[in-house]
C-alpha cells in the first residue's frame, strides 16, 4: 500500500503548487490597487503633491470607451493658453491619475494641455485585469484618438509614463506614429523578466522555472493576455519616436539595467537620465529641478 501514500503525497504537493501558482497569477493580474485617499496621502507625504493645488486645477472630467468594452476615466487639464500641444500621462501599477499630477506643471508651463487618465482596473476606469501593456497600450491609443478629435488633426501629442505607465507608452508609441515624443520613467524592458526578478526577491525559495512560465500561462487563460507580448523590448526597435528614458540610480523594484538595455536598443533620437539617489519612481521627487531641466532640453531637441 506504500504506493498509495506516495500517490497521495504527490497529489497533495501538486495541489499545493497549483494553489501557489493561482495565488501568484492573482498577484499579477489582480494586483491590489490603492484607493484615492491612500494615493493622495502618499503623494502628499512624499512632498510632490499639494492637495490645494490638485483641488484648484481646472480639471475637466472625461470618460471614453475602451476598445475592450469598459469605460476609461481621465482629467483634461488645459494649459490656460491657445495651444495645439497635449501630453498624455500614464501612471504606474496600483496607483491612479493622482500619481501623475506631480508632472503636470512640467508641461503646462511649456504650453501643453495635459490629459491624466486612470489605466484599466485602476482609479475610476473599468477593466477586470491588469496586463502590463498588453491591453493598456490600446486604451492609450483610444485616448490619443480622443485628443486628436478634441484638438484637431494638427495636434502635437506626446506621452509620459511612470513604471507600468512607462512600459505602456513605449509599447503604444511603437505602433502609433502620431506620437511626437515619449518619456519613459522607470520602465521594465520585459514583464516576464521583471516577474522573475520579483519572484527571486520576494519568494526566493520558489524556482523561476517552471513557476513563471506556468504563472504566465494561467494569466493568459484568465485574461486572454500574453504577458510575453507585453514587453518594451519587443516593440522598441519599431519606434522612430524620440524617447527620453529616466530611471532612479537606486531603484530596488525595477532594476535600472532594464532602462539601460532599452536605451542601448533604441535607434534614432533618444536620451538617458539616471537620477541620483532615487528609488523606484522617485526621480522627480529626489531631483525636481534636474528632472525639469532634462525634460525641457529633451523637448527642445525633439523640436517640440
Amino acid at each position: 500500500m506504500w504506493w498509495i501514500w506516495i500517490a497521495l503525497l504527490l497529489l497533495a504537493a501538486a495541489a499545493a503548487f497549483g494553489a501557489a501558482l493561482w495565488h501568484f497569477s492573482s498577484k499579477v493580474v489582480r494586483i491590489k490597487v490603492w484607493d484615492e485617499e491612500r494615493i493622495t496621502r502618499f503623494e502628499t507625504d512624499s512632498g510632490v503633491l499639494e492637495p490645494a493645488y490638485l483641488e484648484a486645477l481646472p480639471k475637466e472630467d472625461v470618460t471614453i470607451a475602451s476598445p475592450y468594452g469598459y469605460a476609461l476615466s481621465g482629467w483634461f487639464i488645459p494649459c490656460g493658453g491657445d495651444s495645439n500641444k497635449t501630453v498624455i500621462l500614464a501612471h504606474g501599477v496600483t496607483r491612479s491619475r493622482i500619481s501623475s499630477i506631480k508632472y503636470v506643471e512640467l508641461f503646462r508651463k511649456r504650453g501643453f494641455h495635459v490629459l491624466a487618465y486612470d489605466q484599466r482596473r485602476h482609479g475610476k476606469s473599468g477593466g477586470s485585469s491588469t496586463t502590463y501593456g498588453f491591453y493598456e497600450k490600446e486604451d492609450l491609443r483610444a485616448w490619443t484618438d480622443w485628443v486628436f478629435r478634441r484638438m484637431g488633426p494638427g495636434a502635437v501629442v506626446g506621452t509620459h509614463g511612470e513604471s507600468m505607465g512607462a512600459a505602456t507608452v513605449l509599447q503604444h508609441a511603437a505602433s502609433d506614429d502620431r506620437v511626437r515624443f515619449c518619456i519613459a520613467d522607470c520602465p521594465y524592458s520585459d514583464i516576464v523578466g521583471q516577474l522573475i526578478y520579483r519572484l527571486r526577491v520576494e519568494y526566493p525559495r520558489f524556482p523561476a522555472f517552471p513557476t513563471i512560465p506556468l504563472v504566465a500561462l494561467i494569466c493568459r487563460l484568465r485574461t486572454g493576455a500574453r504577458l510575453d507580448m507585453a514587453e518594451s523590448l519587443r516593440h522598441l526597435p519599431l519606434q522612430s519616436t524620440p524617447v527620453l528614458f529616466i530611471h532612479g540610480q537606486e531603484d530596488r523594484y525595477i532594476e535600472k539595467r532594464m532602462t539601460e538595455e532599452l536605451f542601448r536598443l533604441k535607434q534614432g533620437p533618444k536620451r538617458l537620465y539616471l537620477a541620483p539617489e532615487a528609488d523606484h519612481a522617485e526621480a522627480y521627487m529626489k531631483n525636481p529641478d534636474e528632472y525639469d531641466r532634462i525634460v525641457g532640453e529633451f523637448l527642445q531637441e525633439a523640436g517640440i
